[in-house]
């Protein structure tokens, strides 16, 4: 009766504890986010988006995608170009509802136009 009283008692502690703090789903627990990424609730993305720098970071595999000569190749570090950049003051967008590795897809899907004019015509000039 006393283990049983024990294990209830363990289980309610454990379970006030968990509740604490923020927690973020990842398959690599081990390595913490980074600092520029910091959750305050249970989020389940994979990828979040710079647009100032059209850059992804994967959260799963920690590492950054971006387009290298037209071809979307995938780091531990940034490109030389944006390491002087705080990426703590940048803006940055999450990825819902995306889980794929293809990120070229979701990225000519959603963010192709992005910043550009989709009007067609002819300009005037005055």
């Amino acid at each position: 009766m006393k283990k049983a009283i024990l294990f209830i008692g363990l289980f309610f502690a454990l379970s006030v504890f968990q509740a604490c703090g923020p927690v973020i789903v990842s398959h690599r627990l081990a390595d913490p986010p980074p600092p520029w990424f910091y959750p305050n609730r249970i989020e389940a993305v994979r990828y979040v988006f710079f647009p100032e720098f059209n850059i992804y970071y994967d959260l799963n595999t920690r590492v950054y995608i971006y387009l290298d000569g037209g071809v979307w190749v995938r780091r531990n570090v940034l490109p030389p170009r944006y390491r002087s950049y705080n990426l703590n003051r940048s803006r940055y967008e999450r990825v819902t509802n995306y889980y794929d590795d293809n990120i070229e897809r979701y990225h000519n899907q959603n963010n192709s136009n992005r910043g550009r004019s989709n009007k067609s015509g002819v300009r005037r000039n005055n």
